[in-house]
Order: structure tokens, then sequence, then C-alpha cells
């Protein structure tokens, strides 16, 4: 129970800053739909360039972030070795890609499709190159158990990124008659977007002095290198095919559908995608804190059964949220602009694939625990596989449609097979009977919502989806009433 309150107590703070934060930053997705045109193709833009962002973040990461918690908790193994080896390793790789990527600008840019643009593939370029370095450093202040460092720097970027993103969208073109004003053109708000971006990332770096200030070159082991290397080159498989997994869609729908079709396609899908990302969030703060403590607390003997509870408590939330979207997204929908609205049939879609991926993550624990970290590359190449093959084969026929049963299918894969092999591999003891209940339960509820909306009234709908979610809650609430009951009860005392 104690390892339960510290894992919710750093999801409550790491949560802050991905949930909160990137909900705030979300806020962005409004003032571009709104003022770049769905016709334009400029979302769409945006979409496809930030895939490959995610992708390439990856790559030059390599795993170095997993692999850095695992050795750091290995007994008779020094930390700050560790961290100095992660760092200049990645450190290494961002800065050679980087010069790579200047040198042959040309080229590159031409290959993703933007030779009239290139600084669009520069600024990304650096930003993902800084990413990566930063990656290590966010890690190191995960295993040093200061989340409130990590927060307050992941919401000074937020802060500072929304602030200069409403100038540019919201201040500028009322004062773009300025004398001072003379860079700004309406034309150019794509360039805009990365361009902030890369500056506040660029910012961010600045708090880690501190964690800077403790690096030493001389730390570096060739020997500790060999080893980390050995351990995560399957991690870099893997998460290679696990981004893919998430942006292929992204990165093949303008290749499928070739010319300004194929981004505004991805453009109008992408801005409802945005609706969908809150699974990515609460995924994301709950991997934070999760990662860590299953690290931490891999000898500790009832360490499988707090996974199986933590998984049930994972799936059981992500449900309501999406729920939650679904019960309200007739007002939700006001998120995007009217000419992206087209795609919310793609929402629940979505977002079911999120909570699979979701899933897979818990589930992934048993090959990293057990050091056969190439199940994880071979599983996910599977999925990927089916997620590729959709795409390709129903893209050109139905569109960005075949995106979103594409991820939810390549996940699914995913599930299974981790689970099953899992299962022989490393057993633990998920409740699997109440995780389908749950899931059964949503899924019949989901089918209500849609019957719902078939009615007239707007108001009669909400209060009627209202009664939906409170009906998930009470179910809930009851079959969890023996965690709750000792919780009331504490709080009753009072």
């Amino acid at each position: 129970m104690a390892s339960l309150k510290k894992l919710l107590s750093d999801s409550v703070i790491y949560g802050l800053s991905s949930i909160v934060g990137r909900f705030l930053n979300y806020l962005l997705v409004p003032v571009y739909t709104y003022h770049i045109s769905a016709a334009s193709g400029g979302y769409g833009v945006v979409t496809n360039v930030y895939a490959y962002t995610a992708l390439l973040a990856v790559i030059l990461t390599f795993g170095m972030e997993t692999t850095f918690f695992y050795y750091a908790n290995r007994e008779g193994v020094d930390r700050r070795k560790v961290f100095c080896t992660a760092l200049s390793a990645v450190g290494s790789v961002a800065a050679a890609f980087l010069l790579l990527v200047m040198l042959f600008i040309g080229p590159v840019s031409a290959f993703m499709g933007y030779s009239d643009h290139p600084e669009y593939i520069r600024a990304m370029a650096a930003v993902v190159a800084i990413d990566a370095f930063q990656a290590i450093l966010f890690a190191r202040l995960r295993r040093d158990g200061r989340p409130w460092k990590f927060f307050s720097l992941k919401m000074a970027f937020i802060v500072l990124s929304i602030g200069l993103n409403l100038f540019v969208f919201l201040v500028a073109p009322h004062w773009s008659h300025l004398p001072w004003m003379g860079w700004y053109d309406e034309a150019d708000n794509v360039k805009y977007i990365f361009y902030i971006n890369l500056f506040c990332t660029a910012i961010v770096t600045l708090g880690f002095f501190k964690e800077l200030k403790d690096f030493r070159l001389s730390d570096f082991s060739v020997p500790l290198m060999k080893q980390m290397l050995k351990y995560t080159w399957p991690l870099l498989l893997l998460g290679i095919v696990g981004i893919f997994n998430q942006t292929a869609d992204k990165i093949l729908l303008p290749r499928l559908l070739p010319g300004e079709e194929g981004r505004i396609q991805l453009g109008i899908y992408g801005a409802c995608v945005k609706v969908a990302m809150l699974m990515a969030l609460i995924t994301q703060a709950f991997r934070y804190a999760y990662e860590p403590f299953v690290f931490g607390g891999q000898r500790d003997k009832q360490s499988k059964e707090t996974q199986a509870q933590a998984t049930k408590y994972f799936i059981m939330f992500t449900l309501l949220a999406f729920l939650a979207v679904m019960c309200y997204i007739d007002v939700i929908q006001y998120f995007i602009g009217g000419d992206y609205r087209e795609a919310l049939p793609a929402v629940p879609i979505v977002m079911m694939a999120e909570i699979l991926m979701g899933i897979y993550f818990n589930l992934s624990f048993w090959y990293k625990l057990t050091g056969q970290t190439w199940w994880g590359a071979v599983m996910s190449a599977v999925g990927c596989a089916v997620l590729v093959a959709i795409n390709i084969i129903f893209v050109p026929k139905v569109g960005y449609m075949a995106c979103a049963w594409g991820g939810l299918a390549g996940y699914g894969v995913c599930v299974l097979l981790s689970y099953f092999i899992g299962q022989k591999k490393y057993r633990v003891p998920y409740p699997v009977a109440a995780i389908l209940g749950y899931f059964a339960l949503a899924l019949a509820l989901y089918a209500v919502t849609t019957r719902i909306a078939l009615l007239d009234s707007l108001w009669l709908r909400l209060a009627l989806n209202t009664l939906v979610m409170l009906v998930y809650v009470a179910v809930v609430l009851w079959n969890e009433r023996a965690l709750l009951r000792p919780i009331v009860k504490k709080i009753l005392r009072r």
C-alpha cells in the first residue's frame, strides 16, 4: 500500500507537468485551427513535421532513458558514471545528427517534401537534438526524486510557448503596421510555430545548470557504455517501432494521398486526434512515475501484485476518461475549428487505441525487468506491420479513417502478444476478469451515448450522458469498495 501511495503521489506531481502542462499547450490547437484554414494544408504541415520530430527523438535517445534507470538502480554501480556516460552518448549522437542535417539540408528537406521551406527542417532538427539531450537530464530528475523541478521546467516551456504563440496569432496581426513589427508576415504562421518551439526548448536547457555542473566527461566509462548499449539496442528498435506506431499514419498519409489533398486530410485528422490525446497525457504521466517505481522496487516480493493492481487502476481511469470525452463531445468539438470537425468520428477509435497503447506499456515491464528487451522490439514490429499494412491498403480508399483503425488494430495485436508471452516469461497476476468487465461496461455505455446523440436537444443529451458517466463511476466505486473503505474511514475520523 505504501508503494502505491508513493506511485500516486509522484503521479500527481508528474501529472501536473504532463497533463496540466500539455493540456494548456493543447489550448493552442484552437488557436491554430481557427487561424489556419483546413483548405490551406498548413496544419497538415505542422502535424507531419512533428510526427517526424517524435520519431527522430526516439532514435536520438536510443532507449537511454530506460537504460539509465536500469543501471542507476543496480547494486554496486556508480550512479554518477551512469549519468555521465548516458549524457555523453546521447549528446554526441544529437550533435552529430544536427551537423549532418545542416550540411545536407537540401536533400533532407526535399525528401520530406519541404524543398521550398528548408527553414522548417532546420528548426525541427535543432529542436529534436536539444530534446534528446534534455531527455537524460529530465530522467536524472526523476531518478533523484525531484518531481517539482521536473514540473517547473516543463511548465516554464509551456507558459513561454503559449505566450509567444498567442502573441503571434492573436496580437501580431493587429500590430503589424508598427515599425518594429516589420519581421511579421501572416503567411509565415507555420514557420513561427517551429521557431517558437526552438526558442522555448533552448531556454529550458538553462534550467539544468546544476545537473550540467555535475557532469564530468572524465566519468564517461567505455566498459559501462558497452554494457548499456547491449541493454539499450533492443530498446532502440522497440522505441522506433513504438513511436512509428504512433506517427506512421501522420507520416504515411501525405505520401499515400499525394499533393495538397494529403496535407489537407492530414490537417483535419491531426486536429481531431488532438481531442483524443487526453489518453496520451494520462499514459505519459503514469509512465513518468511508474518506470522508476518499478525498477526501484524490482527486489520487492510484492512488486508483481502491485504492478497488477496498478494496471487495473490505470485501465479503470482511462476508460472513465474515454467516456467523459465521448459523453461531452458536443461541447468538446468546439475545441477545434469548424472546418476540421469532419474527422470527429475518428476520435473514439483513436482514444481506444491510446488506451491499448497504455496497457501495452504496463505489460512491457516483464521484458525490461528480465533483460529480454528484444521481445519488445519483436512484438512492436508485428503490431507496426499490421498498422502500416492497414494504412497502405485502405488510406487511398477511405482516407484518414484507415489511420484510426490501423492504430487500434496494431496496438491490439501488441497487447495480446505481450500478455500471453509475458505470462510465460514473467508471470504477473493481472485481474483479467475485472479488466475485461470494465471494458465491457465502458463499451456498452458508449453504445448508449451513440443512441443519445440522435436526440435533438443539446441539454437533454448532456444530461443523459452525465447519467451514463455516473453509472460507470457507481459501478467502479462499488467494485473497489474494499480499497476505498479504509480511505473513507480515515477521512471521516478527521
